[in-house]
């Protein structure tokens, strides 16, 4: 079947403004959704006004649907987002001292320059190559000072990783060798090196989701993280919904829910007295009107042990 070229014209902002309401939408205030169309733009807000559209096809929208209800949408998104973001930061710091201390005493300062401490030597390669990209362009002291006083082509870890992305440190672990030393890090945050690996690649997309503003409250995760058999600490028990679209059992870790789980999850290994979970809820107090069923939450999810945690 052959494609179409694009050929629909840029809208004027007085232009996205008649089209919307041709399609159904109802905007009380034309003034303020000029403004944000303006500084949002159309694009990225129509994310939000999508879930409102009674035809997909055809753009036509339910009724009573309104341009307030999307920004809200939009605003939740936003708030969720930032949350998220902060408790990556410190999973992310958590993860790199972990790496540093146990791997730099048991095999060296540049544990991560020898390839034979890793199974994919053309991964680790692949790895290097961006390590050493992010080594040329860092402008920190620490760095600088490195270059004046040594001839290594590369600092030692405890220096490299601190300059480092968060997906290369996801790669350096999941392409580490199997052994005490993995089993050592991953323990530490109550998980097998196997579901470790696999919840840092999933983190490494969400930080990118996150990071470049995208829509996350809905989202079904294109990278799905490996739900734990056995997790060393309390952990969601149910990780399966009946999607409100298909009605079919499905399972949970593609969802937003089951993200924010994973990271309360770590959290609880990193800061005992963290209060992601609080601020969490009072998220979704303050939104009471999203539809937690689009971000796989369960009916029953609060009653969870899980969610109960007090450190």
């Amino acid at each position: 079947m052959s494609k179409a070229s694009y050929t629909k014209p840029a809208l004027t902002y007085a232009g996205q403004i008649k089209q919307l309401k041709d399609r159904g939408l109802k905007i009380e205030n034309e003034s303020k959704a000029l403004h944000l169309l303006e500084v949002i733009s159309y694009f990225r807000l129509s994310g939000y006004w999508y879930p409102l559209l009674a035809d997909k096809k055809s753009n036509k929208f339910k009724s009573g649907a309104t341009f307030e209800t999307a920004f809200t949408l939009y605003k939740f998104d936003r708030e969720l987002r930032l949350l998220v973001l902060r408790e990556l930061e410190k999973i992310e710091v958590a993860l790199r001292a972990k790496m540093i201390y146990v791997l730099s005493h048991s095999r060296g300062a540049f544990w991560y320059l020898d390839s034979s401490n890793f199974s994919k030597p053309v991964k680790h390669a692949e790895t290097l190559s961006k390590i050493g990209l992010e080594y040329s362009r860092s402008d920190e002291e620490f760095i600088q000072s490195f270059r004046t006083k040594y001839s290594n082509p590369l600092p030692p870890s405890w220096m490299m990783l601190e300059v480092s992305s968060f997906g290369a440190l996801s790669s350096l672990y999941s392409y580490l060798k199997p052994g005490k030393d993995k089993r050592q890090i991953a323990n530490f945050f109550g998980l097998s090196d196997s579901v470790l690996s696999s919840w840092l690649h999933s983190f490494v997309y969400l930080r990118n989701v996150c990071a470049h503003h995208s829509r996350l409250w809905n989202r079904e995760m294109r990278i799905q993280p490996v739900v734990p058999r056995n997790p060393h600490n309390e952990f969601i028990k149910q990780t399966t919904y009946h999607c409100p679209v298909s009605g079919l059992l499905s399972p949970l870790n593609n969802k937003t829910y089951f993200i924010l789980s994973m990271i309360v999850y770590l959290m609880n290994t990193i800061n005992s007295k963290h209060t992601i979970h609080i601020k969490l809820k009072d998220l979704l107090v303050q939104y009471p009107k999203i539809d937690l069923r689009a971000m796989g939450f369960p009916d029953n999810w609060q009653s969870e042990p899980f969610w109960k945690y007090n450190g």
